[in-house]
């Protein structure tokens, strides 16, 4: 079984020119000034810019995970794949808030039946492919169903299949009518549902519900040109060098306002080292940049750069819904005491620090937190202050049989997850426990994670899935059972699975009441699941990212967690 995470970056907004803020100046956080309860508010650079023309060059430390929108659970793909692909909904960002759901393909949110089994969708009028061709109900209903195919798509997202009817279906490619939607005509598609739920148009943002023509369907190599329902499309598309998008004549802006499409082009250059993207940011060497590499791509040593007036101006940033965790793979560390020891060991004070303090995230004691609807009080062993404890840990492991040896994994392309690596190596040597670092090319660092050669320990990330309000879209996909719940989830890391806890997540699955009502439900399982210790939090990402000084409407976003490519312009 495999499965997959979502990559979670982080940051936030966009400032106009001269920087401002809804209440004024404040200081900047962990800069050691008083701490104001809204230090952490977005900031947007460039705000109201409507005007249209340019190219945006973004600089990027590794190619996309994937291009192909049914094969993508990565923010960096939901980022860039707003410009070239729509949904059935979409997410849209408001800086420093969770997204709001707004209609895209759809004529509205959707119609639930009274029983709330079913939701209906109507397509708009007028929606073509790149090549001209109409966009029906059956390309959306293919979209959906080759994410089914997991055995090809090892990094299909599955909320939205989770939540509908069918699980035996095992994608288009093994025959066999798909029966959880229906299309009764060419602007109908119609969704049946195992049990309520109220956050369904959520679930239809995500890129399940973008439409993919049958016959141009390359299986993996769709990757290389999904065919383009949005304003760009792919022109040239290099592998680990290159990419660019130009606009697409077949893209309707009267069905379209959630798009201001401003740029006529994007560059995106996909192997850039991270050093040379802070650099090139901070001395605005190229007045059209912008990145989508995580903490806009700054290194911990860049921190007191953002204080320069120059700088500062240019300088997009806020607190996002974005935590980063180490998963403990529960298939190789299976003493749950065992793991607690791990836990509490690591110093994740030292880790904040290395991410760049304060001024990049806040210590997180959950993977959830209260801005989240549902939330109740989590209670782990974890330090709150991040500080570790050998000797509680030592306490833990005496008598146990433990791995004396464990594997770190971590993305190559991020100078600080070796650095984390090096802290964790310490850490462990003080309870007895070695620990080996492996570097994984951070383009295929997810599908590793999601494999055969998962190592012991892994960082990953969330943005709160398909609605980051809901304490639901964060806890199910990072910690649940499998569809049909008789194992861990595809989304599920550590690989944690409990016979007692995950049937109780599976049953919560199809629960009935208020998002609210379910979330403390939710929130409560997996208060007492974080007793097994599958994970450990680390931050809460505050990011800052720097663009270049022709870059206007640069907001981020608190779900992408960089700059949100859609709704960016160029000064001429």
């Amino acid at each position: 079984m495999t499965r997959r995470t979502a990559a979670a970056i982080a940051i936030v907004l966009s400032s106009a020119m001269a920087l401002t803020a809804c209440s004024g100046s404040k200081p900047a956080p962990g800069s050691g000034s008083r701490a104001n309860a809204d230090a952490f508010d977005p900031v947007q650079v460039g705000k109201d810019f409507k005007t249209k023309g340019g190219n945006v060059n973004v600089l990027m430390s590794a190619d996309f995970q994937t291009l192909d929108p049914g094969n993508s659970n990565y923010v960096q793909t939901a980022n860039v794949g707003q410009l070239y692909y729509r949904t059935l909904v979409m997410a849209k960002e408001t800086a420093g808030q969770p997204p709001t759901m707004v209609p895209d393909l759809a004529t509205d949110l959707g119609k639930a039946s009274k029983d709330g089994l079913t939701w209906t969708y109507t397509l708009k009028k007028g929606l073509k492919f790149e090549d001209g061709k109409p966009i029906t109900s059956q390309d959306i209903k293919y979209g959906v169903e080759r994410t089914y195919a997991r055995d090809v798509y090892t990094q299909a997202p599955q909320e939205l299949n989770a939540a509908l009817t069918d699980d035996t279906y095992k994608g288009p490619y093994k025959g066999g009518d798909f029966k959880a939607i229906d299309t009764p005509d060419d602007h109908t598609i119609v969704f049946h549902l195992k049990q309520p739920f109220a956050e369904f148009p959520a679930l239809v943002s995500r890129s399940n519900t973008a439409p993919v023509p049958k016959s141009k369907d390359t299986k993996l190599d769709y990757t290389n040109h999904p065919v383009s329902s949005g304003p760009y499309k792919i022109k040239s598309y290099e592998r680990g060098r290159t990419m660019k998008l130009v606009r697409n004549d077949q893209w309707d802006a009267a069905t379209d306002p959630n798009r201001p499409a401003l740029p006529d082009t994007f560059t995106f250059s996909l192997s850039t080292a991270q050093a040379t993207i802070s650099q090139q940011l901070l001395a605005d060497s190229d007045p059209t940049a912008v990145t989508l590499d995580s903490q806009g791509g700054l290194q911990a040593s860049d921190a007191s750069k953002l204080n320069q007036p120059d700088v500062k101006k240019r300088t997009a940033a806020g607190l996002l819904g974005c935590t980063d965790v180490l998963n403990l793979n529960t298939e190789t560390i299976k003493d749950p005491q065992v793991r607690k020891a791990i836990a509490i060991a690591i110093d994740r004070k030292a880790i904040q620090v290395q991410y760049g303090g304060n001024r990049f995230g806040q210590l997180a004691q959950s993977y959830i937190n209260d801005a989240q609807r549902g939330y109740v009080e989590q209670h782990t062993a974890l330090d709150p202050a991040g500080k570790p404890n050998p000797e509680e840990a030592k306490k833990l492991l005496k008598g146990k049989k433990f791995p004396k040896k464990l594997v770190y994994g971590y993305a190559d392309a991020t100078p600080r997850y070796k650095s984390m690596g090096n802290t964790l190596q310490q850490n462990l040597k003080a309870i007895g426990i070695d620990l080996q670092l492996r570097p994984i090319p951070a383009a295929n660092y997810y599908t590793i994670l999601a494999g055969e050669q998962m190592p012991d320990i892994a960082r990953s990330g969330w943005c709160g899935g398909a609605d980051s309000g809901s304490v639901r879209t964060t806890i199910d996909p990072n910690i649940g059972p499998s569809i049909d719940g008789k194992t861990y989830g595809f989304s599920n890391i550590p690989r944690y699975y409990d016979k007692k806890l995950s049937k109780e997540l599976y049953e919560l699955r199809g629960a009935n009441g208020t998002s609210e009502e379910l979330g403390k439900k939710w929130a409560t399982l997996y208060d007492r699941i974080m007793q097994d210790y599958p994970l450990v939090p680390l931050t809460r990402s505050f990011t800052n990212s720097v663009v270049g000084s022709k870059i206007r409407s640069a907001q981020v976003g608190y779900f992408f967690g960089s700059i949100d490519l859609s709704t960016v312009g160029v000064e001429k």
